[in-house]
């Protein structure tokens, strides 16, 4: 099945919060540069908080790894609109 992404916009990115996080991801992106490989780390996971304190680079992979290693915690809401539960576990099969 092909993926729809302009479903996943309307569901998940249309939002104007949804937005006006990007646009301030967006904003800290253009303004703080990382060496390849790396990304900003917003140290208190607000992406509208860019000050220059709470901006790091970090590895993709552990800006975006497993909780505890400093990426997302499962089952935690991340900026999504309301109703949708943030944890995209789909039909995977649990152990």
């Amino acid at each position: 099945m092909a993926r729809d992404y302009k479903d996943e916009y309307k569901k998940f990115q249309s939002s104007t919060k949804a937005k006006k996080d990007r646009a301030a991801r967006n904003r800290i992106n253009r303004k703080k540069k990382c060496p390849p490989g790396q990304e900003i780390h917003h140290k208190d996971g607000n992406p509208r908080n860019n000050t220059p304190s709470n901006c790091v680079c970090r590895s993709i992979k552990s800006n975006r790894g497993k909780a505890g290693e400093g990426g997302r915690t499962k089952g935690r809401s991340h900026n999504y609109p309301s109703g949708r539960k943030s944890s995209s576990t789909g039909n995977r099969k649990r152990s």
